[in-house]
């Protein structure tokens, strides 16, 4: 017999807590073990219980979500899934969560109502799914403390003649995983970053200010006309996605939300695809971890132009699907650690 996941559903809302318990009860291998009403007793479930997954709700009386979770992730380490509203405040909340260490989220709508249950069930289930999978090995944390950083330099004679602009792609997971490399990146980084994260509007936004404010290079959400500058990290806007145009000898960023019959929208392979016609082999393309196969075509047509792959190891992905779907294809350069890509990177950009 299949051993099931322990659940535990943490919300204020009883129909919240309802609706999330009755969606997840449909799957035969989760068991909702307990549910709470406040971070207090929510806290004292899972000392109690050890369940396998939470699912924790941000705004809540008392001890805040971000509250509690501090304190499971000190006390009682356990991954944990935020249910996040589509709010300002709650994206920027719902950062600040994954830097704590929650392994997801899912967001909500404010009215959350019977089709919005319907929407964010089969992507709850899928991402319960794989982060059981994986166990308490989702639970690493990133090293922000700048003294404890490697300290990586750029060779400011010869750099950046192979390279000269780096992409990545990634899903779920990804900001956790993208606290590990950008802060990483040297002040002085020759080449512009772009980065395709599949998360909902604003949420990129508190993602790029997250970022920015931990980082040496500049981190900003990607607005439709600028000049692509070295040293900036661009993430693409949720629901639109990022390209490329030539515009005389400058290149300049395209945010739109055509096409528009994409499964993913932000795109890695729109991107990609767009990157590689611009800058053929001088790309280099980072995919690291998340569910699907988004980024593999664009891959294999920077394979073809003789462009670098980077993939996220199966060891520190959440979700090893995107980075896998590369690497089955054998088009990938270096396979690597989640702690070792902003190395990486900055080696091929020495070269």
């Amino acid at each position: 017999m299949e051993k099931k996941v322990r659940i535990v559903v943490v919300d204020d809302s009883a129909f919240m807590r309802k609706a999330i318990t009755m969606m997840l009860e449909e799957e035969s291998t989760f068991e909702i073990v307990g549910t709470a009403t406040n971070g207090e007793d929510a806290f004292n479930l899972v000392e109690t219980l050890k369940p396998d997954i939470i699912t924790l709700d941000i705004e809540m009386p008392g001890m805040s979500g971000l509250e509690v979770l501090e304190r499971i992730m000190n006390e009682v380490p356990t991954p944990v899934i935020m249910i996040s509203s589509l709010s300002t405040e709650g994206a920027d909340e719902t950062i600040k969560a994954l830097q704590l260490g929650a392994v997801d989220f899912i967001p909500k709508s404010l009215s959350f109502v019977s089709l919005d249950i319907i929407k964010i069930k089969n992507s709850l289930i899928e991402k319960i799914k794989n982060i059981a999978s994986r166990g308490k090995s989702v639970l690493r944390q990133p090293n922000l403390q700048r003294g404890k950083r490697p300290v990586l330099k750029i060779n400011q004679k010869n750099g950046g003649r192979k390279i000269r602009v780096v992409t990545i792609g990634i899903s779920t997971g990804g900001p956790k995983a993208l606290l590990e490399v950008i802060p990483l990146l040297p002040k002085e980084f020759p080449r512009p970053v772009m980065i395709v994260q599949h998360m909902p509007p604003k949420f990129t936004a508190s993602l790029a200010d997250r970022l920015n404010k931990l980082s040496e290079v500049r981190v900003k959400e990607a607005e439709f006309g600028e000049t692509l500058q070295k040293g900036t990290v661009y993430i693409a806007p949720g629901g639109q996605h990022m390209t490329l145009r030539r515009n005389g000898p400058k290149i300049k960023i395209v945010v739109s939300d055509k096409p528009s019959a994409t499964l993913y929208k932000p795109s890695v392979d729109v991107m990609l695809n767009s990157v590689v016609d611009i800058y053929g082999s001088q790309t280099l393309s980072v995919i690291m971890t998340g569910m699907g196969r988004d980024g593999l075509e664009g891959s294999k047509r920077i394979h073809e132009k003789k462009g670098k792959i980077i993939s996220e190891s199966e060891e520190s992905c959440v979700v090893y699907g995107m980075p896998k779907a590369v690497e089955d294809a054998g088009i990938v350069d270096r396979v690597e650690h989640s702690h070792n890509i902003a190395e990486v990177i900055v080696d091929f950009v020495n070269q």
